[in-house]
């Protein structure tokens, strides 16, 4: 029997290349707004694109942050996809201060358009980065990224990124000019990748196998 992979739609968001890239892994796919089907899932993918204000505003039309919430603290696997991964934060300074989900204690912050030796960088930064491992992170194993090596490649479009309050939740960094940019985060069940990664070939295929499969 195909596992049955809840996807939320909150009208924003990647959700018909995530939901093709389940499928092709053999998993039923279901799109709500609902929040008693949120509390329902027994995978989650909170997708998105766009701005942070606009995508808070979704779920809040849609009745969606306290059932998100309530998700996360159950235990069961929850994944948020580009915005959907910033959303988990505390807040965001993108045109203004605004609040997020607070699952995971963090600031979502412009990429700035400048190294440290002043060399520009272009914002948003878009194409394929480099998966590094933290220094606070010993190991991929046990983790949607288990089995893939450092230096992996995945695909990003954004222009601001999530800066935890505490190093224990990066699971993966991409370096962007002389800076580390969060590329996946994590808070035992819970789960952020910046990147794309029903975009990212084979690799991102294995990082969403690796979510349905509860590690």
């Amino acid at each position: 029997m195909a596992k049955r992979v809840t996807i939320l739609d909150y009208g924003l968001g990647n959700i018909y290349s995530v939901s093709r890239a389940l499928e092709y892994l053999g998993t039923e796919v279901h799109l709500t707004d609902r929040p008693a089907e949120v509390l329902d899932a027994s995978w989650l993918i909170l997708p998105g694109v766009g701005a942070f204000a606009n995508g808070m505003q979704g779920l809040q039309q849609r009745n969606l942050i306290e059932p998100l919430r309530e998700y996360a603290a159950s235990g069961r696997p929850l994944l948020g996809i580009c915005l959907g991964m910033q959303m988990l934060v505390t807040s965001s300074h993108e045109f203004g201060e605004h609040q997020g989900l607070g699952i995971i204690p963090g600031q979502v912050m412009p990429i700035v358009s400048k190294g440290s030796s002043g060399i520009p960088l272009k914002v948003p930064h878009i194409g394929w980065g480099s998966l590094e491992r933290p220094p606070a992170c010993d190991s991929w194993n046990g983790t949607i990224l288990e089995g893939l090596s450092e230096h992996t490649d995945t695909y990003f479009v954004h222009s601001y990124s999530v800066v935890p309050d505490y190093e224990e939740h990066r699971l993966a960094d991409t370096i962007y000019g002389d800076f580390r940019i969060s590329a996946a985060i994590r808070k035992s069940n819970v789960y952020g990748c910046q990147f794309h990664p029903e975009k990212s070939g084979p690799n991102g295929l294995k990082i969403i196998e690796n979510f349905i499969n509860d590690l």
